[in-house]
């Protein structure tokens, strides 16, 4: 049993390490390399195709939640952009703020905070990004700086 256990580990370890080294040298597309890749390692292991499926089925059941939501969010917000819906709330908080990149980070810090009260992340990023970009771009600050200000305060959330 505690051999079993080393050769996932050595196998999961070396899938995660390929994963990441083909991405960044950018040799496989992340479709095929989160697909592909851990098939090959799971087939090494000794696992059939049928293995595959239930281990695939399995994962999908735990997830469609948060995808059916993550492809709603993408297709309504990208119409409520598109539309133009975003443009006075956008001015209205450049002229609340003043233009003044520290309010906007103090801000988007703080809607972090309260989106992370329930404890998911995922509602946390489809809840405040999509209402802060269009600030972010309006004012020309750094996007990066959206996500790791939301991505700080909602860890420091559930730590806290």
């Amino acid at each position: 049993m505690q051999q079993e256990s080393i050769w996932l580990t050595i196998v999961g370890l070396v899938i995660i390490i390929s994963i990441v080294g083909l991405l960044i040298a950018q040799r496989i597309s992340p479709v095929v390399g989160m697909i592909l890749i851990p098939s090959i390692g799971a087939l090494l292991l000794g696992y059939n195709v049928g293995d595959l499926v239930k281990f695939f089925n399995s994962g999908l059941d735990q997830v469609i939640n948060v995808v059916i939501m993550f492809i709603f969010a993408i297709i309504f917000f990208g119409i409520m952009s598109d539309s133009g819906l975003f443009k006075p709330l956008v001015k209205r908080l450049i002229l609340l703020t003043r233009g003044n990149v520290i309010v906007v980070c103090i801000v988007t810090a703080l809607i972090g905070i309260f989106a992370q009260l329930d404890g998911a992340g995922a509602t946390t990023f489809l809840l405040s990004i999509p209402a802060l970009l269009p600030l972010y771009k309006a004012l020309n600050m750094n996007r990066y700086l959206l996500l790791l200000l939301l991505a700080l305060s909602a860890a420091i959330m559930n730590m806290v």
